[in-house]
């Protein structure tokens, strides 16, 4: 699977059933390579212009599955924001 596919699907929680959004971007382990977590910028504001800066990191031991569509989590939102 590349970058490109991954950044296609959608990211679901588990938990509550909630849209999270899509991958923008990956966190690499620099020693081994090895993913350690998904960005997914927070969604919100008028067309993504009032929103604030905020990103969302899932750790990959998180993920629960990835499908052709979608990838499913289990994660407390709150936890997990950044604020940048």
């Amino acid at each position: 699977m590349t970058f490109l596919e991954l950044k296609q699907r959608e990211v679901i929680n588990c938990k509550d059933c909630q849209r999270i959004g899509y991958v923008a971007d990956l966190e690499f382990d620099p020693c081994n390579g090895h993913i350690k977590a998904l960005i997914i910028p927070e969604s919100g504001g008028f067309f993504g212009c009032f929103s604030r800066c905020a990103s969302y990191c899932i750790p990959f031991c998180n993920i629960i599955r990835i499908g052709p569509d979608i990838i499913l989590v289990d994660v407390d939102l709150e936890a997990i924001l950044i604020q940048e």
